[in-house]
């Protein structure tokens, strides 16, 4: 033992860096599966699911919504997709352009919508939240994802509207 203390290992080892994702609101502009490859919206479901999972067995439960949304970002990037993070979805009320402060945690493709959450359970404002998201974005395809489980399958919800 020499008495020196070095830094501390951290407890948690994650391969993503936040230089490239400081903006709220910042869009990926990858390959567009749709357009080169042939992937449908399941294909492209799939994947996110597969990324997820991912996630949820290097990290586990008990982070921040922020820090799966990161790493969920950063996964679907690395894939190629065009992805939007903490896209606004302005509300439309009779003709008129409202920014209501909604924000859908990431859209793939702008295809799918990805709600993503840290709780103790998902509840119903939970998917009234999704829902909303999915109208007001003109998406038919959503995921709510709860991290905060043991088994990720039973944090998963599909919503198609």
């Amino acid at each position: 033992m020499t008495g020196k203390a070095g830094p501390a290992e951290p407890l948690i080892k994650c391969s993503l860096t936040t230089k490239s994702t400081k903006k709220n609101h910042k869009e990926h502009k990858g390959n567009t599966f749709n357009d080169r490859s042939g992937m449908n919206k399941e294909d492209i479901f799939k994947k996110i699911l597969d990324c997820s999972f991912k996630i949820h067995s290097a990290l586990g439960p008990g982070l921040l919504e922020s820090a799966y949304e990161e790493c969920l970002y950063y996964e679907l990037v690395n894939l190629g997709f065009k992805v939007g993070k903490q896209k606004p979805m302005p509300l439309v009320y009779e003709k008129v352009k409202l920014d209501a402060g909604y924000r859908v945690d990431l859209m793939v493709e702008d295809l799918i919508v990805i709600e993503i959450k840290s709780v103790e359970s998902l509840s119903d404002v939970h998917m009234a939240q999704i829902l909303t998201y999915l109208k007001l974005s003109g998406c038919k395809l959503g995921l709510l994802i709860n991290f905060n489980v043991y088994h990720l399958k039973d944090g998963i919800k599909r919503v198609v509207m």
